[in-house]
């Protein structure tokens, strides 16, 4: 039976994007404090060729961290501020009527960027929502019935507060899909919110930057390796399990999808990378399960009262599904 991946990639090559990775984890952390785990999540998204949701409360250094990342991988970022009244077109951009020419030109809109920011995206009707998440999936747009590519590469990360519902449109799990990770920052320990404070007396400044230590064309190298990381098919079966087991869910009303389980997968193969490994593990795929299935299940409504969360159900999913013993490559 012949193994769903290419062969192992070199040493060189892997040893260069494992350096690479933790080169901008390391700038990244110049910047954003104490939130490693979090930091090599969306890092996990990126390398893996996707779009992170972060939902979490104001002031918790979302889009500190989205700068940073664009900054350290050298992608042009874009902030949208997501509105109730913004438009697609927005997002998208339009033409407009040249009038010394007397010809359109387009004029692209915050979607043509390396990494793009979208903050606050439940604050905008679902209209511009699908704009978005359209040119996510798509990697383009179509205005006035003329289809532009976007750049490679272009990520986008998204910010929701999950505690203020008032004027907000809820993501539907459709849409939640198309996200490859949802993570939260959570609060700092006071070691860490001192530290904060301690780094702005020290720069006497408000702003504060990283420095570039990829370009877009080393980032797409390092995406490439991520492509050639190996997984033992029993390693596949084990996150293929790990997804199907929450269609059995009694507390789901929806369970996760096929999608789930490939971006189980893809997102692992980047945690090797990260990691250093040219072999995913079982505790990859444990590792990522949480962020990469929770927001694709639905719990059931009368189970809400209860406090029941998607990251409770796919945590006592990862319980009871064996996991594999096989996982390394054989030669």
């Amino acid at each position: 039976m012949s193994h769903p991946t290419t062969s192992p990639p070199s040493a060189e090559t892997l040893a260069r994007a494992t350096e690479h990775c933790q080169r901008v984890l390391a700038e990244v952390e110049r910047a954003v404090v104490g939130k490693r785990e979090a930091l090599e999540l969306v890092l996990t998204g990126v390398v893996a060729g996707g779009h992170v949701l972060i939902e979490d409360f104001p002031g918790l250094g979302k889009t500190l961290a989205a700068r940073s990342f664009a900054q350290a991988l050298g992608l042009d970022f874009r902030r949208a501020q997501f509105t109730p009244d913004l438009l697609p077109a927005d997002l998208t951009g339009s033409y407009v009527f040249d009038q010394r020419r007397a010809e359109f030109d387009f004029r692209p809109g915050p979607l043509f960027a390396g990494l793009l920011l979208a903050d606050e995206i439940n604050r905008t009707p679902p209209k511009t929502q699908s704009a978005l998440l359209e040119a996510m999936q798509e990697k383009q747009v179509t205005v006035e019935g003329v289809t532009h590519r976007l750049p490679r590469p272009f990520h986008v990360l998204a910010t929701a507060n999950p505690v203020e519902t008032e004027g907000t449109y809820p993501l539907p799990e459709a849409q939640l899909d198309r996200f490859l990770l949802r993570l939260q920052f959570g609060y700092p320990s006071e070691a860490e919110e001192w530290e904060v404070l301690a780094r702005r007396i020290g720069r006497r400044s408000e702003e504060q930057s990283v420095d570039a230590v990829l370009t877009p064309e080393e980032l797409l190298e390092v995406q490439r390796a991520c492509e050639d990381i190996y997984f033992h098919p029993e390693v596949g079966r084990y996150a293929v399990a790990v997804t199907a087991a929450t269609r059995e869910e009694s507390a789901l009303l929806v369970g996760a999808s096929p999608r789930g389980s490939l971006a189980l997968l893809t997102c692992a193969r980047a945690h090797a990378l990260i990691a250093g490994r040219r072999y995913v593990r079982p505790e990859d795929v444990k590792a990522l399960a949480v962020p990469t299935l929770a927001h694709r299940v639905t719990v059931r409504p009368e189970l809400w009262m209860s406090n029941v969360t998607g990251e409770q159900v796919v945590r006592s999913v990862l319980e009871r599904v064996p996991v594999p013993a096989e996982y390394r490559p054989e030669d």
